[in-house]
């Protein structure tokens, strides 16, 4: 089929995982690209700051990019802008409450300079070479959220990003239903739907049965109620403030991204707070613990957040007092179920009363669950549909539901990241794959670290290293000395003063008896004696030098 009649979809994040979502979509020589998000590490991954998309595929074509489309201010679409405009530089378009979110954040990497920011409103359309994309507002857990109708002469994509049918949202705009039934008067060749709670039975909850478990929380609290929550999850302001307001409570926020998306979201009318009901952490610390409510990150139990450091007592702006009322209002993103647990307990050991969604209604889920997922399908009535934005498992379960609503097996397609996607001639077939993997980003560094050396660190965490140096005479091959060897995290100091004599003798053994060719084979030598003994293996460096 030629070039010219194929629409190619390439996802590059959020298709396999929870995180890191990013799609382009490729006609003839243009392209466009719909988000550019952020991955938190795994437990396992060690000193990694966050992952971002691998689009390596789309810096080789930069000069044919057209623009970044962006559908929300989450960090799982807004977080890898700053890496992308800095390798990709084009416009980004996106509402006004998220291009807010990402000047903030672009500013706070002084990387503001670097930003072709366009402001796009939903109802509008935006034309770019062969695509016309068309927005329309959603709900989900942060205002001014939109999907994309994208025409092009292939045919109709809708691009439903994260996004739940809320009734009764906070900030009174529903999802725009009547656009999704005009696309599908003219006919959605290719339907892509958030994933996320495709094993959810029933409806996502609205918003608005959150307020009275805030009602509750503040109403019972005996000193201060600190809430921590996503930056980004402005609505969840909205409802702290309304019940700090109704309970005679003064409101402080804490955090950088927390003081900025609020500082932004009240400029741009998108919160509704009275000036005299902020104060200052300075101000809040100086009044009766009854009368002051805090809002912070750090729901996930990060080390680093405010709600980590709280947990250590190592907090430097605030600390915790008797009486405190903790409220973690977020679901635990998978994997970091371990982390916040730990801080629960480190918290409540600490004298705090701590509440979450385990508890009380104090959070629901922005996403769609399977009722609205299926609803979405109904309304659409696409000719072929792809789950996006979920673990493999979601993904399958969203494809098993669009079957029974009557699209044809042959018509759904489930692909992770990497694997490309072709509508062409009104079909939706696979191509080829593309690098779609993790890129690590640590401090400065970029991609700089790969799943090898994460294998090596997380050896290094379970087993611990063993250091052996050594010096021989060059003339003779004779030790000049007795091999310094230092061992951490293997095994205690007390086993380690038994057990380092013992290696010394075999590392000797090897030199003057048993002989070698290369610090291979006494790193061979030792780590078999060592797992003879402990049955454990740690990684064994050994340098050998001559003098």
């Amino acid at each position: 089929m030629a070039k010219k009649n194929k629409l190619r979809i390439i996802p590059l994040g959020g298709l396999g995982e929870v995180g890191k979502n990013m799609m382009a979509y490729e006609y003839g020589n243009d392209v466009i690209v719909v988000d550019a998000g952020i991955m938190f590490p795994t437990n396992d991954m060690l000193g990694v700051d966050y992952i971002i998309p691998d689009y390596e595929y789309l810096k080789k074509k930069a000069n044919r990019v057209l623009g970044l489309f962006i559908t929300h201010g989450h960090e799982d679409h807004i977080g890898a802008i700053q890496h992308f405009i800095e390798d990709i530089p084009v416009p980004v378009y996106a509402t006004p409450l998220t291009r807010g979110l990402i000047e903030a954040k672009l500013h706070r990497n002084g990387a503001q300079h670097k930003a072709q920011l366009k402001t796009i409103h939903a109802g509008e359309t935006t034309r770019v070479g062969p695509f016309t994309l068309e927005y329309f507002h959603v709900n989900h857990s942060i205002p001014d959220c939109v999907g994309m109708g994208i025409t092009t002469p292939a045919g109709l994509v809708v691009h439903m990003s994260d996004f739940k049918f809320d009734q009764t949202p906070v900030d009174g705009w529903p999802t725009d239903f009547a656009k999704l039934a005009e696309f599908a008067n003219r006919g959605v060749d290719l339907l892509l739907s958030d994933s996320t709670n495709a094993e959810r039975p029933g409806w996502t909850p609205s918003e608005a049965v959150i307020q009275p478990a805030f009602e509750k929380v503040f109403a019972e609290a005996k000193g201060r109620v600190i809430v921590a929550t996503f930056a980004s999850l402005i609505s969840r302001v909205q409802q702290v403030a309304d019940a700090a307001a109704k309970h005679g409570r003064k409101l402080a926020f804490a955090g950088p991204s927390m003081v900025d998306n609020v500082k932004i979201a009240r400029k741009m009318k998108y919160l509704d707070i009275a000036d005299d009901l902020i104060v200052s952490i300075e101000q809040a610390q100086q009044m009766q613990n009854h009368k002051v409510a805090i809002m912070c990150t750090g729901s996930q139990g990060e080390p680093s957040s405010i709600v980590g450091r709280l947990s250590a007592g190592t907090n430097r702006q605030f600390d915790l007092k008797d009486g405190d009322t903790i409220v973690l209002s977020s679901h635990p993103i998978p994997g970091n179920e371990e982390t916040i647990s730990k801080t629960i307990n480190r918290l409540l050991r600490r004298g705090a009363k701590v509440i979450h969604d385990g508890i009380m209604p104090i959070h629901v889920s922005g996403h769609a669950a399977q009722e609205e997922q299926k609803l979405l399908i109904n309304i659409v009535r696409p000719k072929h549909f792809m789950p996006i934005h979920g673990e493999l498992r979601q993904l399958m379960r969203h494809a098993e539901h669009a079957q029974q609503l009557g699209v044809a097996p042959e018509n759904t397609i489930v692909v992770e990241n990497g694997q490309v996607v072709e509508l062409v001639g009104k079909r939706v077939l696979r191509a080829e794959r593309i690098p779609g993997d993790y890129i690590f980003v640590t401090g400065e560094s970029i991609g700089d670290i790969d799943h090898d050396v994460m294998r090596e660190r997380s050896q290094l965490a379970r087993n611990g290293i063993m250091l052996i140096d050594i010096s021989v005479d060059k003339r003779n091959g004779r030790v000049l000395h007795k091999p310094e060897i230092i061992t951490r995290g293997f095994v205690s100091p007390e086993d380690a003063e038994a057990l380092i004599p013992e290696v010394r003798n075999v590392v000797m053994r090897m030199i003057h008896e048993d002989g070698f060719e290369s610090e291979r084979d006494i790193i061979s030598a030792v780590k078999s004696y060592l797992h003879q003994q402990t049955k454990r293996r740690p990684m064994v460096f050994v340098t050998l030098s001559k003098a």
